[in-house]
C-alpha cells in the first residue's frame, strides 16, 4: 500500500511518460484502460461497482497467483522481464558476497591473531580508509585507471566472464572495510571468554583454538550480517549494473523507475521484501543448529 500510495504521489503519471506530454486525451484513456490506471487507487467507492475494484486490490489478486501485471515500458509480463535479470544480477553479487566474505574473514581472523599488533593495526586503517572512499569514486577510478588506462578489463558491457571481473573486484574492494570490522569485532567478543583460557590450558595450538572454537562461536552475528545482503542478491546492484551496463535486476529497476514502470517497481519492491523475510526466517532457524544453547521455541 506504501508502495502505490508513494509513487502514484509523486511519480507523476505513467501514461504521460510513455506517451509523452503531448498525447492525446483518447490515447490516455485506452493507456489507463489497458494496464488498469482507470480503476480508482486503493478503494473503489463508485456507486454500482464493487469495493475491491480498485488498483491495489486488483494487484494484490494477481499477485496471489503469481502475476505481476504487465510492463508499461516494453509491454510484456513483468515476470519474464524478472527472469532475465536474475541471471546477471546473480552472476555479479554473488561472486561479490563469496568473495568478500573469505577474505574479510580471513583478514579478521588474522587481527583477532595477531591482535594489537601491527599487523592488525595496519589492516584497521586500511579498513577505514576503505569505509571513507565514496563508492561511486571506486567505480569510477577503476573504470578509468584500470580499464581505460591500463586495458585491464572491459569498460562496459555484458558479453562474457571478463566483463565481470572489474565491476566484482570494485564490490568486494568497496565492501571489505565494513566486512573486516564487523568479523573482527565478531571473533573478538569471543576470544577473550573463558573457554579460551581453557582451552589454552590444555595445550591447544592458537589456530586449532581460532578456527574450531572461537569461529564457530562467532557464527551467529557473523551469518546473521551476511543473510542481510542475500536480498541484494537476486534484487542487483543498482550502481554497478547502471555504470557498467550489466542488464540486471538493479537496471531493470532504475529504468522502470525513469520510465514510471509502476508494474515493475512493485513487482520489485514485493520481491526484496519477500526475500527479506524468507532469509531471515531461515537465518532464525539456523541459529539452533550454529549454536546447540539455542532452542526454538
Amino acid at each position: 500500500m506504501l508502495t502505490f500510495v508513494l509513487f502514484h504521489v509523486v511519480g507523476g503519471s505513467p501514461a504521460l511518460t510513455v506517451l509523452g506530454k503531448n498525447a492525446t486525451k483518447e490515447s490516455i484513456a485506452a493507456f489507463n484502460a489497458k494496464f488498469g490506471y482507470d480503476k480508482p487507487l486503493l478503494v473503489n467507492v463508485k456507486k454500482g461497482e464493487s469495493l475491491f475494484d480498485s488498483q491495489f486490490f486488483n494487484f494484490v489478486k494477481n499477485l496471489a497467483k503469481g502475476d505481476f501485471g504487465i510492463s508499461t515500458q516494453y509491454d510484456e509480463p513483468v515476470a519474464d522481464i524478472l527472469k532475465r535479470g536474475v541471471g546477471p544480477s546473480l552472476s555479479l553479487t554473488v561472486p561479490i558476497l563469496v568473495g568478500g566474505t573469505l577474505i574479510g574473514l580471513s583478514l579478521a581472523m588474522l587481527c583477532a591473531a595477531f591482535r594489537g599488533g601491527w599487523l592488525d593495526r595496519t589492516v584497521l586503517v586500511c579498513s577505514t580508509i576503505l569505509m571513507s572512499v565514496n563508492y561511486v569514486v571506486w567505480v569510477l577510478a577503476g573504470q578509468f585507471l584500470l580499464a581505460f588506462k591500463a586495458r585491464l578489463f572491459p569498460i562496459w558491457g555484458y558479453e562474457n566472464w571478463t566483463y565481470l571481473m572489474l565491476p566484482v573486484l570494485i564490490g568486494i574492494i568497496s565492501s571489505l572495510g565494513v566486512d573486516v570490522r564487523f568479523y573482527r569485532t565478531a571473533v573478538l567478543d569471543e576470544i577473550y571468554k573463558s573457554y579460551v583460557r581453557t582451552a589454552r590450558a590444555k595445550g591447544l595450538s592458537g589456530a586449532t583454538i581460532l578456527v574450531k572454537h572461537v569461529l564457530r562461536n562467532s557464527l551467529i552475528p557473523i551469518v546473521t550480517f551476511i543473510a542481510l545482503a542475500i536480498p541484494h542478491l537476486f534484487t542487483g546492484s543498482l550502481m554497478l549494473e547502471t555504470f557498467f551496463g550489466i542488464p540486471g535486476l538493479g537496471n531493470v529497476s532504475l529504468n522502470a523507475i525513469h520510465s514510471a514502470d509502476m508494474a515493475v517497481v512493485r513487482a520489485l519492491v514485493v520481491l526484496g521484501a519477500l526475500l527479506y523475510q524468507g532469509v531471515n526466517l531461515i537465518t532464525d532457524l539456523a541459529y539452533a543448529w550454529l549454536d546447540p544453547r539455542v532452542r526454538l521455541g
